[in-house]
């Protein structure tokens, strides 16, 4: 046997007993997958299986034979709260902090205008992540046109040095969306807060995948989607996080009669709802909604710390397999090797990457691309395992070897 052989059989042995050993890995069965390797799941989480017939309720009795009285008898009302109290201790909340509704684009709006109202009078600079998502640069520019104030892009690790006298609000990312790099949540909220400032983070790509502990930490305000590692379904939901001394001063720039006092009183002058409820606008989606309460299901049980135990060891396995399988030079890691600094991917630098990405899906080994270079590996820890991480170096290898050949 080669040498090469005896490595690939080695990592293979490995990767058998690391799965065999895993305390998640009963939470596979509860998702609808097939023999491929799904790598995707930070930009689209896998269907949880018993979704469908909880769907199929809500369609055919709840709206079908209910109808109206649905908003009662199904609780289709009080959902928004309901379900973000079933997502606050998957980002360290406590209950009564969380609302779920409208995109996370919506939700951005919402809290970087109520946060510029929150940190009052004298302060007119915003600053954003200079890395973020670009809905979350778009969004915050608009706010800052509306309020009047001053857009300052600057990458997270400067923050501390650019905050000052007139900074109001700091939108930041709590996990890089194209390289997996995670960022100080807790020492960035501590500068703001220092400044005088108000803290808002984006996340999306941390929250399902590891503790955040927006609580604890002292975040203000928060938002995220729910399609991504909490398994949402496409265009779920996304929640809005006030922590619980804001929330009487929250001011939204979006009311609607959902987040009214009365809501059904109809009175032509606004008074904001308590608690979570003010970050409510209009009827909400019910059927995606409910959607996402049924997926949450696959959470129960199951404790944040040991899905970011079993991320860590995935994505520093299949780094190993990368290392030992694809030929030097051909890939470069983008995702920092820290543990404090990764979130729960892996993206790596790639000649070609759009041809290599395309062959890798041909072959069911599932990832995505991130212009222009960047092949982009996401490890949910739910239904992952260390057999699809190295699987999907040795796919990874062998696309490369070809290309190279052709």
């Amino acid at each position: 046997m080669s040498e090469t052989a005896t490595a690939t059989e080695a990592l293979r042995e490995r990767a058998l007993k690391l799965d065999a050993a895993d305390p998640l890995a009963d939470r596979r069965e509860l998702f609808a997958l097939d023999d491929g390797v799904y790598l995707d799941g930070n930009s689209l989480g896998a269907l949880p299986a018993h979704v469908p017939a909880r769907v199929q309720d809500v369609l055919t009795r709840q709206w079908g034979e209910l109808r109206i009285r649905s908003w009662d008898e199904s609780g289709w009302w009080t959902a928004p709260e309901r379900i973000g109290d079933r997502i606050a201790p998957l980002v360290g909340a406590a209950a009564g902090q969380i609302v779920v509704g409208d995109s996370t684009s919506v939700n951005v709006f919402k809290a970087v205008v109520a946060a510029a109202r929150i940190a009052g009078e004298g302060r007119d600079e915003i600053l954003v992540d200079a890395t973020t998502f670009p809905t979350d640069g778009y969004i915050a520019a608009s706010a800052a046109r509306l309020t009047g104030h001053r857009i300052v892009p600057v990458a997270p690790a400067d923050v501390p040095a650019a905050l000052g006298p007139r900074t109001a609000v700091v939108l930041l990312n709590h996990v890089d969306y194209r390289s997996g790099r995670l960022h100080d949540l807790t020492g960035l909220t501590a500068a703001v807060h220092a400044a005088g400032a108000v803290a808002v983070w984006d996340l999306c790509h941390s929250a399902g995948a590891l503790p955040v502990g927006l609580d604890e930490h002292g975040v203000d305000l928060a938002v995220g989607c729910t399609y991504k590692y909490l398994n949402g379904g496409p265009g779920s939901p996304a929640y809005l996080y006030v922590a619980e001394r804001h929330q009487a001063a929250f001011d939204s720039p979006l009311p609607g009669w959902n987040s009214h006092a009365d809501p059904f009183g109809m009175t032509p002058d606004y008074a904001p709802a308590d608690g979570s409820a003010r970050g409510r606008v209009g009827t909400p989606d019910i059927v995606s909604m409910l959607t996402l309460e049924a997926a949450l299901d696959v959470w129960d049980g199951v404790e944040v710390d040991a899905v970011r135990a079993k991320s860590l060891a995935l994505t520093d396995f299949f780094l190993e397999c990368v290392e030992a399988y694809v030929p030097a030079g051909r890939v470069t890691s983008v995702t920092p090797a820290a543990h404090a600094e990764r979130g729960s991917q892996v993206a790596l630098r790639c000649d070609d990457a759009e041809s290599v990405m395309r062959r890798l899906i041909e072959r069911g080994v599932v990832g995505d691309l991130r212009r222009p270079d960047v092949l982009r590996f996401g490890f949910t820890p739910l239904y992952v395992g260390f057999a699809d991480a190295e699987r999907a170096a040795r796919v990874l290898a062998e696309v490369l070897v070809g290309e190279r050949a052709a």
